[in-house]
């Protein structure tokens, strides 16, 4: 508990960081605006669903909770392991933020319906603002996870456990019919690629996180 306390003690005289994080914040707020406006104009403007190699083949399977609330239990898990060890928020903070902006580009240049038959109808209003129902191109169940894994990819833990948490969100909204494999598929080549812009737009704040706590 003292280690933990000293690392916040520690932070809090760098105004560097804490600017660091202002700013990782501030980012965040917006990619999250972009993302409702995208959207909303995205599922405004969907057009008719098409045919999927692996949707039209399987049936529906009722995964909504595992699609909602593990989501909620993912989300809250980052934030422990930010919040657990200081120096990771603004890399990862500001990396999320620049996932959520990027795909929203995308999901406001591809406007595919939805998949006409899926998991969602008649669900509660809970489920529901999980998607929008034209946000689909790329999944961002599937690439916020493999961000995840590709920041902590030198810790063995980490790097499994959000791979395997991607390739189960991925599985999980095909068996759902809420992503087209496309989505899918794509998500791991899109978001390796917003990685490495990560990597070059925020360099100190990647240096950073890679620091071992003896040098600091």
């Amino acid at each position: 508990m003292r280690n933990w306390i000293g690392k916040y003690k520690l932070f809090k005289e760098d105004r560097r960081f804490l600017i660091s994080v202002l700013v990782a914040l501030l980012l965040l707020s917006a990619s999250i605006i972009i993302n409702f406006y995208a959207s909303t104009y995205a599922t405004e403007r969907a057009s008719s669903s098409v045919t999927d190699i692996v949707l039209s083949n399987i049936r529906v399977f009722d995964v909504n909770g595992i699609f909602a609330y593990g989501s909620v239990l993912f989300l809250i898990f980052i934030a422990i392991v930010c919040f657990h060890n200081p120096k990771r928020i603004p890399f990862v903070v500001k990396s999320i933020a620049l996932f959520v902006i990027i795909r929203s580009v995308f999901i406001s240049l591809t406007h595919i319906g939805p998949f006409p038959i899926n998991a969602l109808v008649n669900q509660s209003d809970f489920i529901n603002k999980f998607t929008f129902g034209g946000d689909l191109f790329f999944s961002g169940h599937t690439g916020m996870p493999f961000l995840l894994a590709l920041i902590f990819w030198e810790d063995r833990f980490f790097r499994y456990l959000f791979i395997a948490t991607s390739l189960m969100f991925g599985t999980v909204v095909l068996l759902a019919h809420l992503h087209y494999t496309i989505d899918v598929l794509a998500a791991f080549f899109i978001t390796y690629t917003i990685f490495k812009i990560a990597v070059y737009l925020f360099k100190k704040d990647r240096e950073l996180f890679l620091k071992k706590e003896k040098e600091l």
